[in-house]
Protein backbone atom coordinates (compact mmCIF):
# COMPACT_ATOMS: atom_id res chain seq x y z
CA UNK A 1 0.00 0.00 0.00
CA UNK A 2 0.86 3.22 -1.21
CA UNK A 3 1.83 6.31 2.00
CA UNK A 4 -1.02 7.74 3.28
CA UNK A 5 -1.92 11.13 3.24
CA UNK A 6 -0.38 12.65 7.11
CA UNK A 7 2.13 9.51 6.85
CA UNK A 8 5.42 10.44 8.98
CA UNK A 9 8.30 10.01 6.49
CA UNK A 10 10.94 7.10 8.57
CA UNK A 11 13.63 8.71 10.35
CA UNK A 12 17.26 7.12 9.67
CA UNK A 13 18.34 6.46 13.16
CA UNK A 14 21.29 8.49 14.87
CA UNK A 15 24.83 6.76 14.19
CA UNK A 16 25.69 4.70 17.73
CA UNK A 17 29.45 3.62 18.39
CA UNK A 18 28.43 -0.33 17.38
CA UNK A 19 27.17 0.98 14.08
CA UNK A 20 31.12 2.19 13.65
CA UNK A 21 32.08 -0.86 14.38
CA UNK A 22 30.25 -2.79 12.44
CA UNK A 23 30.75 -1.14 9.51
CA UNK A 24 34.26 -0.60 9.94
CA UNK A 25 34.74 -4.20 11.06
CA UNK A 26 36.01 -4.03 14.70
CA UNK A 27 35.23 -4.13 17.69
CA UNK A 28 33.45 -1.25 19.81
CA UNK A 29 36.14 -1.18 22.18
CA UNK A 30 38.73 -0.57 19.38
CA UNK A 31 35.98 2.12 17.55
CA UNK A 32 36.55 3.56 21.38
CA UNK A 33 40.18 3.87 21.34
CA UNK A 34 40.32 5.48 17.73
CA UNK A 35 37.36 8.29 19.36
CA UNK A 36 39.57 8.89 22.42
CA UNK A 37 43.02 9.46 20.35
CA UNK A 38 44.70 6.37 21.52
CA UNK A 39 47.72 5.99 20.28
CA UNK A 40 47.79 1.86 20.39
CA UNK A 41 45.83 1.26 17.18
CA UNK A 42 47.32 0.93 14.26
CA UNK A 43 46.89 3.39 11.45
CA UNK A 44 44.95 0.99 9.04
CA UNK A 45 42.22 0.56 11.46
CA UNK A 46 42.02 3.97 12.72
CA UNK A 47 41.57 4.58 8.96
CA UNK A 48 38.93 2.18 8.44
CA UNK A 49 37.19 3.50 11.86
CA UNK A 50 37.44 7.30 10.55
CA UNK A 51 36.00 6.20 7.32
CA UNK A 52 32.83 4.58 8.71
CA UNK A 53 32.83 7.70 11.33
CA UNK A 54 32.65 10.14 7.70
CA UNK A 55 30.21 7.94 5.64
CA UNK A 56 27.85 7.36 8.57
CA UNK A 57 27.91 10.91 9.68
CA UNK A 58 28.90 9.78 13.65
CA UNK A 59 29.43 12.43 16.13
CA UNK A 60 31.22 11.22 19.59
CA UNK A 61 29.66 11.27 22.55
CA UNK A 62 30.63 13.95 24.80
CA UNK A 63 29.44 13.60 27.95
CA UNK A 64 30.75 9.50 27.36
CA UNK A 65 34.25 10.63 26.42
CA UNK A 66 34.23 12.58 29.43
CA UNK A 67 33.10 10.08 31.46
CA UNK A 68 36.27 7.81 29.94
CA UNK A 69 38.90 10.22 29.84
CA UNK A 70 37.83 12.51 33.00
CA UNK A 71 38.61 15.79 30.95
CA UNK A 72 36.05 17.72 29.84
CA UNK A 73 37.79 19.15 26.88
CA UNK A 74 36.79 22.81 28.67
CA UNK A 75 39.67 25.92 29.79
CA UNK A 76 38.41 28.79 31.82
CA UNK A 77 40.37 32.18 31.11
CA UNK A 78 40.03 34.35 34.18
CA UNK A 79 40.83 37.82 34.27
CA UNK A 80 40.76 39.16 37.67
CA UNK A 81 39.50 42.95 37.19
CA UNK A 82 36.30 44.30 36.55
CA UNK A 83 34.26 44.20 33.12
CA UNK A 84 34.86 47.82 32.61
CA UNK A 85 38.10 47.59 32.86
CA UNK A 86 38.48 44.46 30.49
CA UNK A 87 36.53 45.76 27.78
CA UNK A 88 38.11 49.04 27.72
CA UNK A 89 41.78 47.63 27.42
CA UNK A 90 42.57 46.31 24.23
CA UNK A 91 45.20 43.90 25.37
CA UNK A 92 42.32 41.40 26.88
CA UNK A 93 41.40 41.16 23.79
CA UNK A 94 44.15 40.91 21.93
CA UNK A 95 45.12 38.01 24.50
CA UNK A 96 41.98 36.54 24.00
CA UNK A 97 41.89 36.59 20.19
CA UNK A 98 45.22 34.42 20.80
CA UNK A 99 44.50 31.93 22.82
CA UNK A 100 40.86 31.24 20.74
CA UNK A 101 42.81 31.15 17.80
CA UNK A 102 45.35 28.07 19.66
CA UNK A 103 42.53 26.44 20.67
CA UNK A 104 40.37 26.78 17.41
CA UNK A 105 42.61 23.23 16.29
CA UNK A 106 41.57 21.39 19.27
CA UNK A 107 38.73 19.52 20.89
CA UNK A 108 39.33 22.65 23.85
CA UNK A 109 36.34 24.74 24.45
CA UNK A 110 37.10 28.69 25.76
CA UNK A 111 34.89 29.58 29.33
CA UNK A 112 36.22 33.54 30.29
CA UNK A 113 35.53 34.39 33.59
CA UNK A 114 35.77 38.03 34.92
CA UNK A 115 35.97 38.00 38.25
CA UNK A 116 35.45 41.03 40.09
CA UNK A 117 36.23 41.25 44.37
CA UNK A 118 32.40 39.81 44.97
CA UNK A 119 32.71 36.68 43.01
CA UNK A 120 36.02 34.87 43.15
CA UNK A 121 35.35 32.40 45.67
CA UNK A 122 32.49 31.62 43.18
CA UNK A 123 35.38 31.33 40.52
CA UNK A 124 37.24 29.18 42.61
CA UNK A 125 33.99 27.08 43.57
CA UNK A 126 33.75 26.58 39.70
CA UNK A 127 37.13 25.91 38.92
CA UNK A 128 37.40 23.17 41.86
CA UNK A 129 33.65 21.68 40.65
CA UNK A 130 35.14 19.57 37.96
CA UNK A 131 34.17 21.78 35.41
CA UNK A 132 37.22 22.94 33.18
CA UNK A 133 40.36 20.37 32.85
CA UNK A 134 42.95 23.79 33.80
CA UNK A 135 42.76 27.85 33.91
CA UNK A 136 44.37 30.74 32.23
CA UNK A 137 45.17 33.82 34.59
CA UNK A 138 45.30 37.02 33.23
CA UNK A 139 46.24 40.34 35.08
CA UNK A 140 47.06 38.96 38.35
CA UNK A 141 47.75 40.99 41.60
CA UNK A 142 50.31 40.27 44.22
CA UNK A 143 48.09 39.89 47.21
CA UNK A 144 46.28 36.73 45.80
CA UNK A 145 47.55 33.52 46.11
CA UNK A 146 44.68 31.69 45.90
CA UNK A 147 45.32 30.17 42.72
CA UNK A 148 48.68 29.30 43.45
CA UNK A 149 46.95 27.05 45.95
CA UNK A 150 44.78 25.54 43.33
CA UNK A 151 47.63 24.43 41.22
CA UNK A 152 47.81 21.29 42.90
CA UNK A 153 44.53 20.53 41.89
CA UNK A 154 44.38 21.40 38.48
CA UNK A 155 46.77 23.16 36.13
CA UNK A 156 47.11 26.91 35.82
CA UNK A 157 48.92 28.96 33.37
CA UNK A 158 49.42 33.07 34.58
CA UNK A 159 49.45 35.28 31.92
CA UNK A 160 52.29 37.61 32.94
CA UNK A 161 55.32 36.76 35.60
CA UNK A 162 52.99 35.82 38.76
CA UNK A 163 54.86 37.74 42.05
CA UNK A 164 54.65 34.57 44.33
CA UNK A 165 57.32 32.54 46.15
CA UNK A 166 59.56 31.02 42.91
CA UNK A 167 59.14 27.46 43.45
CA UNK A 168 60.27 26.86 39.50
CA UNK A 169 57.55 25.58 38.91
CA UNK A 170 54.95 28.12 37.92
CA UNK A 171 53.54 28.16 34.97
CA UNK A 172 53.66 30.89 32.57
CA UNK A 173 54.18 32.94 29.41
CA UNK A 174 55.80 36.60 29.91
CA UNK A 175 56.69 39.48 27.72
CA UNK A 176 60.32 41.29 28.00
CA UNK A 177 58.91 44.05 30.19
CA UNK A 178 61.93 45.65 31.60
CA UNK A 179 63.96 44.88 28.12
CA UNK A 180 61.10 46.84 26.39
CA UNK A 181 60.99 49.97 28.61
CA UNK A 182 64.87 50.11 28.86
CA UNK A 183 64.56 50.16 25.27
CA UNK A 184 62.01 53.17 25.44
CA UNK A 185 64.12 55.04 28.06
CA UNK A 186 67.52 54.54 26.11
CA UNK A 187 65.31 55.67 22.94
CA UNK A 188 64.24 59.33 24.76
CA UNK A 189 67.79 59.43 25.45
CA UNK A 190 68.97 59.27 22.23
CA UNK A 191 66.71 61.66 21.12
CA UNK A 192 68.65 64.37 23.93
CA UNK A 193 66.05 64.59 26.69
CA UNK A 194 67.44 64.92 30.25
CA UNK A 195 64.19 65.44 32.38
CA UNK A 196 62.71 61.93 31.45
CA UNK A 197 59.77 60.76 33.77
CA UNK A 198 57.35 57.59 33.97
CA UNK A 199 53.94 57.09 34.47
CA UNK A 200 54.14 53.71 35.94
CA UNK A 201 51.85 50.81 36.95
CA UNK A 202 50.45 49.34 39.86
CA UNK A 203 53.21 48.15 41.82
CA UNK A 204 51.12 45.18 42.81
CA UNK A 205 51.06 43.96 39.03
CA UNK A 206 54.67 42.27 37.67
CA UNK A 207 54.33 44.36 34.34
CA UNK A 208 53.90 47.54 36.31
CA UNK A 209 57.11 46.75 38.59
CA UNK A 210 59.09 45.22 35.59
CA UNK A 211 58.22 47.91 33.35
CA UNK A 212 59.59 50.69 36.09
CA UNK A 213 62.26 48.72 36.74
CA UNK A 214 63.82 49.25 33.23
CA UNK A 215 63.06 53.02 32.85
CA UNK A 216 65.35 53.16 36.16
CA UNK A 217 68.02 51.17 34.99
CA UNK A 218 68.17 53.40 31.52
CA UNK A 219 68.92 56.02 33.45
CA UNK A 220 70.91 55.04 36.18
CA UNK A 221 73.14 54.18 33.51
CA UNK A 222 73.01 57.53 32.37
CA UNK A 223 73.39 59.18 35.45
CA UNK A 224 70.01 61.10 35.14
CA UNK A 225 67.64 61.66 37.54
CA UNK A 226 65.50 58.88 38.64
CA UNK A 227 63.12 60.27 41.18
CA UNK A 228 60.05 61.72 38.70
CA UNK A 229 57.78 58.77 39.45
CA UNK A 230 53.76 58.57 39.17
CA UNK A 231 51.93 55.82 39.36
CA UNK A 232 49.11 54.73 37.48
CA UNK A 233 46.37 51.78 36.73
CA UNK A 234 47.05 51.16 33.14
CA UNK A 235 43.57 53.34 33.03
CA UNK A 236 43.39 56.58 30.43
CA UNK A 237 42.37 58.69 33.31
CA UNK A 238 45.05 57.55 35.98
CA UNK A 239 47.63 58.42 32.91
CA UNK A 240 46.45 61.84 32.58
CA UNK A 241 46.18 62.57 36.51
CA UNK A 242 49.67 61.11 36.81
CA UNK A 243 51.42 63.57 34.37
CA UNK A 244 49.34 66.54 36.05
CA UNK A 245 51.25 65.77 38.93
CA UNK A 246 54.68 65.35 37.03
CA UNK A 247 54.21 68.61 35.26
CA UNK A 248 53.55 70.53 39.09
CA UNK A 249 56.06 68.91 40.51
CA UNK A 250 58.90 69.96 37.42
CA UNK A 251 57.88 72.16 34.68
CA UNK A 252 60.76 71.17 33.13
CA UNK A 253 60.18 67.51 32.34
CA UNK A 254 60.67 67.00 28.49
CA UNK A 255 59.75 63.18 28.31
CA UNK A 256 57.69 60.62 29.52
CA UNK A 257 57.92 56.73 29.23
CA UNK A 258 54.43 55.33 30.09
CA UNK A 259 53.81 51.94 31.19
CA UNK A 260 50.68 51.43 28.59
CA UNK A 261 49.32 53.47 25.30
CA UNK A 262 46.45 54.07 27.66
CA UNK A 263 47.97 56.19 30.40
CA UNK A 264 50.17 57.47 27.65
CA UNK A 265 47.18 58.84 25.54
CA UNK A 266 46.24 60.24 28.94
CA UNK A 267 49.34 61.91 29.48
CA UNK A 268 48.45 63.97 26.00
CA UNK A 269 45.75 65.31 27.82
CA UNK A 270 47.79 66.77 30.68
CA UNK A 271 50.25 68.14 28.22
CA UNK A 272 47.87 69.83 26.26
CA UNK A 273 45.84 71.34 29.70
CA UNK A 274 49.41 72.97 30.46
CA UNK A 275 50.12 74.44 26.67
CA UNK A 276 52.88 72.47 25.63
CA UNK A 277 52.99 70.23 22.55
CA UNK A 278 54.10 66.18 21.95
CA UNK A 279 57.09 65.99 20.55
CA UNK A 280 58.29 69.66 20.52
CA UNK A 281 57.83 70.18 24.34
CA UNK A 282 57.28 66.81 25.80
CA UNK A 283 58.59 62.88 23.77
CA UNK A 284 55.98 60.52 24.95
CA UNK A 285 56.55 56.93 24.49
CA UNK A 286 53.84 54.56 25.57
CA UNK A 287 53.56 50.25 25.54
CA UNK A 288 51.76 47.85 24.25
CA UNK A 289 51.20 48.93 20.68
CA UNK A 290 47.47 49.11 20.42
CA UNK A 291 45.23 50.92 18.71
CA UNK A 292 45.40 53.92 21.45
CA UNK A 293 48.34 54.41 19.94
CA UNK A 294 47.57 53.93 16.35
CA UNK A 295 44.81 56.92 17.20
CA UNK A 296 46.77 59.18 19.03
CA UNK A 297 47.85 62.45 17.79
CA UNK A 298 50.67 62.85 16.95
CA UNK A 299 51.12 58.50 17.08
CA UNK A 300 52.67 57.30 19.40
CA UNK A 301 56.01 55.63 19.92
CA UNK A 302 55.44 52.86 22.06
CA UNK A 303 56.92 48.97 22.75
CA UNK A 304 55.13 46.46 21.24
CA UNK A 305 54.47 43.23 22.79
CA UNK A 306 53.14 40.40 21.56
CA UNK A 307 50.02 39.59 23.00
CA UNK A 308 48.64 37.72 20.32
CA UNK A 309 51.36 35.29 20.68
CA UNK A 310 50.95 35.26 24.24
CA UNK A 311 47.95 34.22 24.63
CA UNK A 312 48.59 31.25 22.36
CA UNK A 313 51.31 30.67 24.01
CA UNK A 314 49.52 30.25 27.01
CA UNK A 315 46.78 27.96 25.53
CA UNK A 316 50.06 25.77 24.26
CA UNK A 317 51.18 25.32 27.18
CA UNK A 318 48.01 24.47 29.31
CA UNK A 319 46.79 21.61 26.93
CA UNK A 320 50.84 20.28 27.02
CA UNK A 321 50.04 19.94 30.54
CA UNK A 322 46.70 18.49 30.73
CA UNK A 323 47.62 15.55 28.20
CA UNK A 324 50.77 15.12 29.67
CA UNK A 325 53.20 16.33 27.14
CA UNK A 326 57.09 17.36 27.49
CA UNK A 327 56.89 20.94 28.54
CA UNK A 328 58.55 24.12 29.50
CA UNK A 329 57.06 25.84 32.21
CA UNK A 330 57.76 29.28 31.45
CA UNK A 331 59.25 31.23 28.70
CA UNK A 332 59.60 35.06 27.76
CA UNK A 333 58.78 36.57 24.56
CA UNK A 334 60.29 39.53 23.00
CA UNK A 335 59.39 43.21 22.55
CA UNK A 336 60.05 45.50 20.04
CA UNK A 337 59.66 49.47 19.82
CA UNK A 338 57.84 50.92 16.90
CA UNK A 339 58.91 54.42 16.25
CA UNK A 340 56.02 57.16 15.40
CA UNK A 341 55.34 60.49 15.33
CA UNK A 342 55.51 61.20 19.62
CA UNK A 343 59.11 60.47 19.68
Amino acid sequence: MGAQLGDKPAQTPTPTLEMVAALSGVSRATVSRVVNGSLTVTPDIVEAVNRAIAELNYVPNRAARMLASRRTQAIALIVPESSAKVFADPFFAQLVQGVALHLADTEYTLTMLIESETNSEKTRRYLLGGNVDGALVVSHHTGDHSYARLSGSLPIVYGGRPLLPDDGETLYIDVDNSGGAMAATEHLIGLGRTRIATIAGPVDMPPGVDRLLGWRRAMEERGLDDSLVEQGDFTLASGAEAMRRLLERDPRIDAVFAANDQMAAGAYQAIAEAGRRVPDDVAVVGFDDNYFAETATPQLTTVHQPSVEMGAAMAALLVQVIEGKPYEPHSVLQTTLVRRASA
